[in-house]
């Protein structure tokens, strides 16, 4: 039922505190005569007589905190927040083209930190919300596409082309291509030794402890060594092995650097997941198999390997979403990668042009992960059938 209540969820109540003060104080877009100035803050309330609109799906999220629990009060939060969220971007994409004179001009509407916390508190919502459903892995997936959907049809419309954010992108579309085919070669190229290596290695620490006293403590300590620092400590023996091997392509600076220090800081999740996805096989199952005659490489492979998957897959989704992270710090050694893009803004003091380099990396590593929650979930309804 719709009625309101006393106060029912906290979360939503601070959500929506964080976007009553975001939205009367911050401003939602901002205008600047070219992509290099601040330009002047725009606040809501600067817009509300335009887009009053906007407060249709607002209400709802502002009552959410006292909506009673309930399926109706989820699907209208969801709704209300797919809608919203939709909605300000359609009013930042009308604005930019109203404030822009010219396809090619110096003019420049960005997104201000409103927008971006109401944004955010949106989707918390919606999260909240979700999570308030019972719905299996797969439904919630389909639900954050459809509640996305509205943001994907203003993207592939050109609704969003005179903002700045995707003007940088027209401006920057073929160096945003090799930055994406880049940062990918370097996740993939350092996880999948990684994955190797590690399953090796947790696999030699479950049936030795000795090798596990040996092993942890260094994969601790490459672990602590910051990013850039082990970078750094790589370009001496790299740079070194290349002039040695001068036809193997390997140098201080670049893609063997990167990829090297990638697999070392993937190292420590991959060796610690296998362990654990072991260490979860029950004693029972192994002595059973053993039991009927199995042999040890057969108890591995027919037993241990399917029961270990879900575990095992887990440490490498947590691996892989941390590769993406770190890939970015990878551009200060040539190695290229979003990196480029992010600190070539911050370079020219362009934040569109970060955002650029960031945004797609958030949305790498939440694809990635999503994709292997899924496989995870059907592993284990395989499993438990």
């Amino acid at each position: 039922m719709l009625s309101l209540a006393k106060l029912q969820n906290p979360v939503h109540l601070l959500l929506v505190i964080v976007a009553i003060v975001a939205g009367a104080n911050l401003p939602l877009l901002t205008y600047a005569p070219n992509r290099l100035l601040s330009g002047q803050g725009i606040l809501l309330s600067q817009l509300a007589a335009r887009y009053w609109l906007l407060a249709i799906p607002a209400l709802p999220l502002l009552l959410a905190p006292w909506l009673r629990p309930g399926r109706a009060s989820y699907i209208l939060l969801i709704i209300a927040a797919a809608a919203l969220s939709g909605g300000l971007l359609a009013l930042a994409g009308h604005e930019a083209q109203l404030r822009t004179r010219e396809i090619d001009s110096l003019v420049r509407v960005s997104f201000g930190g409103a927008f971006w916390l109401l944004l955010l508190t949106a989707w918390l919502q919606l999260a909240e919300a979700l999570r308030g459903l019972v719905l299996s892995l797969p439904a919630r997936i389909a639900v954050i596409l459809a509640a996305l959907m509205p943001i994907v049809a203003l993207a592939a419309s050109g609704y969003l082309d005179h903002l700045s954010l995707l003007k940088e992108y027209q401006n920057h579309q073929d160096a945003f291509d090799l930055a994406l085919l880049r940062h990918v070669q370097l996740v993939a190229f350092s996880v999948l030794p990684a994955v190797l290596i590690g399953a090796l290695l947790g696999t030699l620490s479950f049936h030795s402890r000795q090798a596990r006293k040996l092993l942890f403590p260094v994969l601790n300590v490459i672990q602590t060594i910051p990013s850039i620092a082990l970078f750094g400590l790589l370009i001496a023996p790299l740079a070194l092995l290349g002039s040695l091997f001068p036809q193997s392509g390997i140098g201080g600076i670049g893609l063997a650097p990167a990829l090297l220090a990638l697999t070392l800081y993937s190292l420590l999740p991959m060796t610690h997941g296998t362990l654990a996805a072991l260490e979860q096989v029950p004693p029972s199952v192994r002595e059973a198999a053993s039991g009927i005659g199995m042999s040890p490489w057969q108890i591995f492979f027919r037993v241990e390997l399917p029961l270990a998957l879900p575990v095992f897959l887990s440490s490498i989704r947590v691996t892989t979403v941390q590769a993406i992270g770190l890939a970015v710090v990878a551009a200060l050694i040539g190695a290229g990668g979003f990196g480029v893009l992010m600190f070539q803004g911050m370079s020219s003091s362009a934040l569109d042009l970060v955002l650029l380099g960031v945004i797609p990396v958030i949305l790498l590593a939440i694809g990635v992960d999503t994709l292997f929650k899924v496989a995870i979930s059907v592993l284990r309804r395989q499993n438990r059938d």
